[in-house]
């Protein structure tokens, strides 16, 4: 059985989740990017596709986003989308950067049956590139952790 076919028996049966944006009013307001497979190609690096476009994932403990402490934003690599701040960082000891919640209506969800069981996975809201997966496992206030590829991001410092 392939992929699609479990998704399709899935959905028929109601179990498989529909796409949802995180805040249904702001995410109408996002203008979708809509780009063709060349465009993506030319418009990113070989691993920023693959997980942009493909839905890969980069090994832990690679992006230099880790380690970054700065005030700033961070921004969707492939549309430059904000979807998180420095403030909503927070070192989950995964080797990913991981936040506690997203700007609103910044990312869209989707139910990933990848590995069988269900995982929350998100993407972000103007361009649909895969951001990375959410996990209950998270601090508070959100108790949320949004793992996040760090080659799917770009920091954008603030002034001190």
């Amino acid at each position: 059985m392939t992929r699609r076919h479990l998704l399709s028996l899935l959905s028929a049966l109601g179990v498989a989740s529909r796409v949802e944006a995180a805040d249904s009013t702001q995410a109408a307001a996002i203008e979708p990017l809509r780009l063709g497979d060349a465009q993506w190609k030319a418009r990113l690096t070989p691993a920023q596709y693959d997980v942009l476009r493909h839905e890969g994932t980069e090994r832990p403990g690679s992006s230099a986003l880790n380690a970054e402490k700065r005030a700033g934003r961070y921004l969707c690599a492939g549309c430059e989308l904000p979807l998180f701040t420095s403030a909503m960082k927070f070192e989950s000891g995964t080797g990913w950067p991981s936040f506690t919640t997203a700007l609103p209506g910044a990312v869209e969800t989707k139910t990933d049956f990848k590995l069988v069981l269900p995982r929350t996975e998100y993407h972000c809201a103007r361009c649909g590139g895969h951001q990375g997966h959410i996990f209950d496992d998270g601090p508070p206030p959100t108790g949320k952790r949004y793992c996040n590829n760090g080659v799917a991001l770009k920091f954008e410092a603030t002034a001190a």
